[in-house]
């Protein structure tokens, strides 16, 4: 009897294995993204930073598995900083260092670069002991309040006078946690408002759904003290970084649905209003209505406009978007990019084959409208595997791009030519 029980539990597991198998089979993009990356990125990029010409000459005379990041000649790279534990957000603090959230660790991470020389001379502790941070923000009244999006609330602290130590942690609200997005992100809302607020982007408990929770799957508007927890904007599944444009207002990207084939939904670029609804679940992209998760049948489409809000760029499907941010003026980039929007794409899973890996970046014209798009740096996706994945960007006071990896743990650093 006890063969008999082994022999059908084997076969249990192994039909069970490939009912997994034959699932997975037609998102086995996701394949890559487990597990080291094929070449050391911190070994290959130098320190130092170095022309894009000059980096074809370390792909054909050193690393002899090619150099795989690209980007347009006459621009430079280097590291800016290495050992990180999954960096996301980076923001510059009022002193000018660069902070950087690293979730897995529970900290919040100071790099000074004193010698200005563009790599950072440590990794000091700011904040420690968190939730799982993804993103902050430095109160700007006085430069000495620390607000910081943990998986579980928005809390906030004190800083000392140099920007080396916080204090008296507290936590002003406790907001939804668990389930299929974790991440908070964070930015004030402030574009032509009298009062002050925080814009809190809380991701969607499942796929596709329709929330118990309101606050699930929106932005919310909180006043700095915590109270008065309230929805801003809604019908957004997972919009996982914010980011105010030149003309102040809020840019979000929004990563769309699973399980409708590699091509749909569109990943998405959204400008942030006030009670305005961006259709999730039920509508995607240009108020495309998702009939395959919403069987009512309707007289009228239900995402037909002015019902919902459409998305304002269509990003291909699957490319996780994650960082943005503006190219800022005067500040030594050369003119055709100035206002460009860089996009970073963190990269699929849920696709036969992987895209994104990537910053990609937008041309617009004077009212915003995406015009041109390109790849700005890639080479992330590579032949032997995915060897990094792009999460936030930051532009430096210097005109400095910063792109933070979660995968290899660097901070990159880019140079206009």
């Amino acid at each position: 009897m006890k063969k008999r029980g082994l022999i059908i539990a084997i076969c249990v597991a192994i039909l069970v294995l490939l009912g997994v198998l034959i699932f997975a089979w037609p998102y086995r993009g996701f394949l890559p993204i487990f597990g080291p990356a094929p070449v050391d990125l911190s070994k290959v990029i130098p320190e130092q930073p170095t022309s894009s010409t000059e980096l074809e000459i370390v792909r054909e005379g050193i690393n002899q598995t090619g150099l795989p990041l690209k980007m347009p000649r006459g621009f430079s790279i280097n590291l800016f900083a290495k050992n990180l534990e999954g960096p996301r957000s980076i923001r510059f603090a009022p002193n000018g260092v660069l902070m950087a959230a690293e979730p897995s660790a529970g900290r919040i991470s100071a790099l000074p670069d004193a010698n200005k020389d563009g790599v950072a001379d440590a990794r000091n502790d700011l904040a420690t002991g968190l939730n799982r941070p993804h993103d902050f923000l430095f109160y700007p009244s006085d430069g000495y309040d620390l607000f910081v999006a943990e998986t579980d609330g928005l809390s906030k602290m004190r800083l000392n006078a140099d920007f080396t130590q916080t204090s008296d942690r507290k936590l002003l609200t406790k907001l939804p946690t668990g389930g299929r997005h974790t991440t908070k992100s964070l930015e004030f809302a402030m574009a032509g408002k009298s009062e002050e607020r925080i814009l809190i982007s809380i991701g969607s408990s499942c796929d596709v759904c329709r929330e118990q929770d309101a606050r699930r799957g929106s932005i919310q508007s909180v006043a700095l003290d915590g109270s008065d927890l309230k929805p801003y904007s809604v019908g957004l599944r997972n919009s996982v970084f914010l980011e105010v444009a030149p003309d102040g207002q809020v840019w979000a990207t929004e990563m769309g649905r699973d399980f409708l084939g590699d091509n749909l939904p569109p990943d998405e670029v959204n400008i942030i209003e006030e009670d305005k609804n961006y259709g999730w679940p039920t509508c995607y992209g240009k108020n495309i209505h998702d009939t395959q998760f919403d069987k009512n049948t309707y007289i009228r489409n239900p995402c037909m406009a002015p019902f919902e809000t459409p998305s304002h760029i269509d990003l291909p499907a699957h490319s996780a978007p994650l960082g943005l941010a503006f190219v800022p003026k005067d500040a030594g980039w050369p003119k055709e990019y100035e206002g460009n929007l860089f996009v970073a794409y963190h990269g699929s899973w849920n696709r036969t084959q992987p895209t994104g890996y990537a910053v990609r970046r937008f041309v617009l014209d004077e009212a915003g409208n995406a015009v041109s798009n390109e790849d700005f740096i890639s080479g992330w996706l590579s032949e032997q595997g995915v060897l990094g994945r792009p999460a936030d960007l930051t532009f430096a006071k210097d005109g400095s791009l910063y792109i933070s990896d979660d995968k290899t743990g660097l901070i990159y650093r880019i140079t206009p030519p």
